[in-house]
């Protein structure tokens, strides 16, 4: 973020793991941030959207320079049943549509420069030990299927010459909330495991280098599309599960066998099971540096 340069930013989802620690990071710098809210306004900085019926005032947006994206269902909140997963679909694409339209309504001269839009590296897929970066193709499934579309929803925006950016986030790890929330109180209990055979990659980023990563789309004026937000040096889940281990001083001795994974999580279970290993090309290649870029060091900080 240019310091020289204080920001309007309007960010949906603000109140999620990521929105939250976003938002802090840029009061703490003194810019504006609008926050796109479902409820009643209840400050000057708030505006009240209503994804699903499709409903904002595009006006609330003027004046904001650049609009992030975060809002959706939890994907790992929930078992996958018919009806959460077709909330976890609406709450993605009806807010990526209804932002895109919204920016799209407003005159030129009013419009953000640019929207960066949250997406995943569910996109990929299950591709095992294969490299992956953002010039490979969707993958199979519920989750490939939904990244196509929720990006697809962004489309007005991009038509009406807004810079979109596409964060493909990765696993975050953070104390705070997502997959290591919940990980972390077993292994410091001392009953944390692999999962499965533990073969399957996982690709993580910190909470830390997530803000920054977000900043660095807002600013960096040669990004646009599809960008994996996910550490340089993705891991198994055994070598993350030894690096827990390591940072808690707990042993992780009792694996998660694959069937009652399946049992417990039901659909969920094959992205638990899978992986992909998938390495933050476009970041990189942008002078994007990374402040954790390995699992100890991200896990660490989590817990400090």
């Amino acid at each position: 973020m240019r310091e020289d340069a204080l920001m309007r930013i309007a960010v949906a989802g603000s109140s999620g793991l990521i929105g939250t620690a976003l938002v802090r990071s840029l009061n703490s710098e003194g810019h504006e941030v609008v926050r796109l809210v479902r409820r009643d306004p209840r400050a000057g900085n708030e505006v009240r959207w209503d994804p699903a019926a499709g409903r904002l005032e595009a006006a609330g947006l003027a004046g904001c320079e650049a609009v992030v994206n975060l809002a959706g269902a939890g994907v790992g909140d929930h078992r996958w049943t018919p009806e959460y997963k077709q909330r976890i679909h609406d709450s993605r694409v009806d807010s990526t549509a209804t932002l895109a339209t919204a920016l799209a309504a407003l005159s030129p001269g009013e419009r953000p420069r640019v929207l960066v839009n949250g997406s995943a590296i569910g996109y990929y897929g299950d591709t095992g030990a294969r490299i992956v970066n953002e010039d490979s193709p969707a993958g199979e499934g519920f989750l490939p299927e939904l990244c196509v579309e929720w990006e697809g929803a962004a489309a007005p925006a991009a038509e009406a010459g807004v810079r979109t950016v596409f964060a493909r986030t990765g696993l975050v790890v953070s104390r705070e909330g997502g997959a290591w929330q919940r990980l972390i109180p077993l292994f410091r209990a001392g009953l944390g495991g692999r999962m499965g055979n533990g073969r399957q990659f996982w690709s993580f980023i910190s909470l830390h280098d997530e803000v920054a990563a977000l900043r660095h789309l807002i600013d960096e004026e040669s990004l646009t599309g599809p960008v994996n937000l996910t550490a340089p040096h993705p891991v198994t889940n055994a070598e993350a599960t030894r690096a827990m281990s390591r940072v808690l001083r707990r042993p992780a001795l009792l694996p998660a066998p694959a069937p009652a994974l399946r049992l417990v999580l039901g659909e969920m279970a094959g992205d638990v099971l899978g992986g992909s290993r998938v390495l933050p090309t476009r970041l990189n290649d942008s002078g994007f540096r990374f402040a954790f870029p390995h699992i100890e060091e991200a896990i660490r900080a989590a817990l400090d």
